[in-house]
């Protein structure tokens, strides 16, 4: 058995799963201000008298890093960065506490200009006068020679709860993201780290001793104490989840849009075959623009309790939230009252909609079910403007899909798969509004949580050579070996896929499924004069994101129309508070 946990906004779905279909799936009111007790009252009630140690893993999607970005709660992090001459590093400040220093390392990875000590002293005596605790160290070219950074590393010493380096960080070459990316894995380790104490606690405390992963950006997961070290990954796996979650009950070979509609938000991404499509450079959330492997998604402010306003005479929906829906005990009208207004929702407290939605109808002069259509249709064209501006993104640029490169491939979704607690009720609107064919997924209340419960274990690998210094490189993999005459593409592929094979097994990875693939393979030829004096090979592999071996009974019974785990006592269980009532 195995169980998948997403934390949304409004609610946290957990599903306890095993080859043959879904067991259990339990609905938990989401505490933004205890996540951890959101998560283990779903924890509680999944496995309720279960036998627990028939419970292979447990696969775990968070947002704690993520609000902690966008709300801006991360702590102080000290960066100190050089680059040598040709760049201002100041070009790439992320914070505050941002320190340029002396020393550098040409492209080809060789020293320019020595690390200077009394600059890195001083740096950690001004970071620890402002109680910082966490540092980054980045220099431009540390994934060609880490020295540097390794040596800055030292001179820091023990002075600080944690250091992370770029080049461990990220194997890419690009400058600004791997400062972006190592301060935020400085950012949010606090955060994450308190968490992962609390989980194994927690745990220990139950006299539980279940393996445990965390989802990633890229749809695939992780040992939780591999996240430890780049916490960062973490960022936007909750939409990552329904992505997978999607993948796990698409069907065809189809390009389509995925929108995953909660009560806070709708998150959309795009499959191409069932192969969802990977960012080429990574994630950017906020002013950062990182280096994380990530989906391609987007995420906007509308969805079933998204806030109805008047503005200056306008009606407005979203993009916040001010707590559930009238018709559930709140206070501000959304579009799941409007839904109950025109009889999608049937429930007996539908007059106290009416009642929530009846002001704003007044004020604009139109009929109660005149607002309500008007209500949802402004949520659906909401959605499908982001949807168009989703595909638009994609095609501007070369689509990265799990499979290959598609130069100048153009998507062109013909489906809509929707999922989430309100999918089937906003699904028959948005089919209105669109020549697209809008699909509800099947068990869409939990599809995210089984999308996170049924991805496996992905990391990728980065490689380097130069043959005239007759040098192998993989910083990030903590790599480095002379070669010989003869070594060419060939041979750092297999050196690269080896490193990757390695890495993964580590992580978690099932030896017999390991589905390796090569993302990235160039060679250049390097000029003296009128002579060629060697060759500069880069090949980047990767793991592919995907789902995991064995469980292909599982998803047939939840493609069936009335699955078969219906009748292995599959239970449904909501568990809501006064504060935070369900939505649909």
């Amino acid at each position: 058995m195995i169980i998948g946990l997403d934390v949304g906004g409004t609610h946290t779905d957990v599903v306890l799963l095993d080859n043959a279909g879904l067991l259990r799936e339990v609905k938990v009111s989401t505490d933004a201000s205890d996540l951890f007790r959101s998560v283990f009252k779903g924890l509680d009630a999944v496995t309720e008298g279960v036998d627990t140690g028939a419970i292979r893993r447990i696969v775990l999607s968070t947002t704690l890093t993520t609000n902690a970005i966008i709300q801006d709660t991360i702590p102080p992090v000290g960066m100190i960065v050089s680059a040598g001459p040709g760049i201002d590093p100041e070009h790439f400040r992320t914070n505050p506490h941002y320190v340029c220093v002396k020393g550098s390392i040409d492209h080809r990875g060789r020293e320019v200009e020595p690390v200077q000590p009394e600059e890195i002293q001083a740096a950690a005596e001004l970071f620890r006068k402002n109680g910082i605790r966490q540092v980054g160290v980045v220099g431009k070219f540390s994934v060609r020679n880490p020295a540097h950074e390794i040596r800055i590393g030292e001179l820091l010493g023990d002075s600080f709860d944690k250091i992370f380096l770029g080049h461990r960080v990220s194997g890419s070459l690009n400058f600004a993201r791997r400062i972006a990316t190592t301060y935020l894995n400085a950012a949010v380790y606090p955060i994450h780290k308190t968490f992962f104490d609390a989980v194994l606690n927690s745990l220990s405390a139950k006299g539980l001793r279940l393996p445990l992963r965390l989802l990633k950006a890229d749809g695939g997961n992780m040992k939780l104490e591999a996240s430890v070290e780049v916490p960062a990954q973490t960022i936007l796996s909750g939409p990552a989840a329904s992505v997978m979650g999607a993948v796990a009950m698409a069907a065809g070979d189809e390009d389509a849009m995925v929108m995953d509609i909660g009560g806070t938000s709708t998150d959309l991404a795009v499959l191409i075959g069932r192969a969802p499509v990977l960012a080429p450079h990574g994630i950017a959330i906020g002013p950062y623009r990182t280096l994380i492997r990530s989906l391609e998604t987007l995420s906007i402010g509308m969805g079933g309790d998204s806030a109805i306003r008047l503005r200056d005479g306008r009606l407005t929906v979203g993009p916040d939230r001010e707590g559930p829906a009238i018709l559930f005990g709140g206070r501000v009208p959304t579009p799941t009252d409007a839904l109950a207004v025109i009889g999608d929702i049937a429930h007996d407290d539908r007059a106290r909609a009416c009642a929530g939605l009846k002001p704003v109808a007044d004020k604009m002069g139109v009929p109660l079910e005149a607002l309500a259509e008007q209500v949802i249709e402004t949520a659906c064209r909401a959605m499908l403007t982001a949807a168009e501006r989703l595909t638009a993104h994609i095609n501007g640029k070369p689509v990265y899909t799990l499979h290959e490169f598609k130069e100048g491939y153009q998507v062109r979704p013909q489906s809509i798969l929707v999922l989430g607690g309100p999918a089937p009720y906003f699904a028959k609107h948005l089919q209105r509004l669109t020549p697209m064919h809008v699909r509800v997924v099947p068990r869409w209340q939990a599809a995210n949580a089984i999308g996170a419960a049924l991805a496996r274990t992905t990391c990728e690998v980065g490689l380097f050579a130069d043959t005239e210094q007759r040098v192998a490189s993989a910083p990030a993999e903590n790599f480095l070996q002379p070669i010989t005459d003869g070594y060419g593409l060939e041979a750092a592929t297999a050196q690269a896929l080896e490193l990757l094979r390695v890495k993964a097994l580590e992580r978690g990875a099932n030896p017999d499924y390991l589905e390796m693939e090569v993302v990235e393979s160039q060679q250049f030829n390097m000029v003296r004069g009128f002579n060629t004096v060697g060759k500069n090979i880069r090949v980047r592999v990767q793991v592919k994101p995907g789902l995991i071996h064995g469980y292909d009974n599982l998803l047939k019974s939840l493609l069936e129309p009335n699955p078969k785990n219906e009748s292995r006592n599959s239970k449904q269980i909501h568990i809501t508070n006064e504060r935070n009532p369900p939505h649909v």
